[in-house]
């Protein structure tokens, strides 16, 4: 596993009430979110991201209210339209 160093001031862990390994394990789930709302990443990849399982992952899309579908309106139309 790679590892990154991140320079936070220590006033960062506080603002969250978080230990620093807290914060780092918030920080990952939350870039994962992230990147699964704008779609660059897949659950699976970002479940891996965020150090969670997938059912986890799920979990962590509806604290940050983000839904764990990937299907706009269009998206089913067209998909319910091909169907036949």
């Amino acid at each position: 596993m790679t590892s990154i160093t991140v320079y936070l001031p220590d006033t960062a862990f506080s603002a969250l009430r978080k230990t620093p390994d807290e914060f780092g394990q918030e920080m990952r789930i939350a870039a994962a979110v992230k990147w699964y709302e704008l779609e660059q990443i897949s659950q699976g990849k970002a479940a891996e991201i965020a150090g969670l399982t997938r059912a986890e992952f799920i979990q962590a899309l509806s604290r940050y209210q983000v839904s764990p579908f990937q299907y706009n309106e269009a998206d089913l139309i067209r998909e319910l339209n091909h169907a036949d």
